[in-house]
């Protein structure tokens, strides 16, 4: 069990502002794209108009026009500005929590930040859960969003990231990491929202025999209960209604590399039951046998 330290803290838009093919053109003159997703024109009028002279800013007003934007995208933003309150139900934080999940499974390297009036610190949690950097109430100094933004910006992406510096309690993480990176079993990552325990489980990967495998990472908190088995474990076609031809799952592309179960808690208890049946022993189908051949990190 590995446990990193958290480092110290140093209505109206209806369609998106900017098409797929001038954000594309923009980008390629140097400017970094910025989607914002609220529906208060007023809203996105006022960050377009504060950060416009620094991004590319892509502003949409519901979930579906966000992501029908992505799918026109030959390359994702690489940050997002999103509200938690959307339509059909803006009294309602489901509605983002949705569209970050959705974001993330197009994009996984997208750097998003909750920029809403439903601050609670349940929302917070919840958005964090999911995959969002940070968590920003409204309303917010456009000049700390700048610095936000420029700061995750000039961040590696996770799977180039390392671990650096040299305390005492960094020391003994990385001795516990380079102790676990040759182990084949699973390995639990514990610690705090925003302590790197994706750069723990990055590491472990490249430190280890599998490190020219594949590497996946699967947001268990973005998945719908009812699709968590299919996507980890795949499927035969017939298997359900839908189900038109053999589809593996992550364990199974994960083969002999290693499968980062990020927030694993948030899993049915069924699922985590079939995890640990898969960890502990393979059975006689191909399928299991290859999925059990993948280290686990959670």
């Amino acid at each position: 069990m590995i446990h990193p330290q958290p480092a110290p803290d140093p209505k109206g838009a209806q369609e998106s502002r900017v098409d797929g093919k001038a954000a594309q053109e923009a980008r390629e003159k140097g400017k970094p794209a910025l989607l914002i997703v609220d529906d208060d024109a007023l809203i996105t009028d006022t960050l377009a108009f504060a950060l416009g002279t620094d991004y590319e800013v892509l502003a949409c007003g519901s979930r579906p026009h966000a992501v029908e934007l992505l799918r026109q995208l030959q390359t994702p933003p690489p940050l997002a500005l999103v509200d938690l309150g959307l339509p059909p139900a803006p009294h309602s934080p489901d509605e983002g929590f949705q569209l970050i999940a959705d974001l993330l499974a197009h994009s996984p390297r997208m750097k998003i930040f909750v920029l809403s009036g439903q601050n609670d610190a349940a929302n917070a949690r919840h958005a964090r859960a999911l995959g969002a950097w940070e968590f920003i109430a409204k309303p917010s100094d456009p000049a700390l969003l700048r610095r936000v933004l420029a700061r995750a910006l000039e961040l590696p992406a996770a799977d180039a990231a390392e671990l650096v510096g040299a305390s005492p309690a960094l020391a003994k993480l990385k001795s516990q990491i380079a102790q676990f990176a040759a182990s084949p079993y699973p390995v639990l990552i514990e610690g705090e929202s925003g302590s790197g325990k994706e750069l723990v489980a990055a590491s472990l990967h490249r430190l280890s025999p599998r490190a020219s495998r594949a590497y996946l990472t699967l947001n268990c908190a973005a998945i719908s209960p009812t699709l968590v088995e299919p996507t980890l474990f795949g499927y035969v076609k017939g298997a359900f209604t839908g189900a038109a031809t053999n589809k593996p799952g992550y364990f199974e592309d994960a083969e002999d590399g290693t499968l980062l179960l990020d927030e694993i808690g948030e899993l049915p208890s069924r699922c985590r039951r079939s995890c640990c049946a898969c960890w502990r022993t393979a059975s006689t189908s191909a399928s299991a046998r290859r999925s059990a051949a993948c280290r686990a990190a959670a």
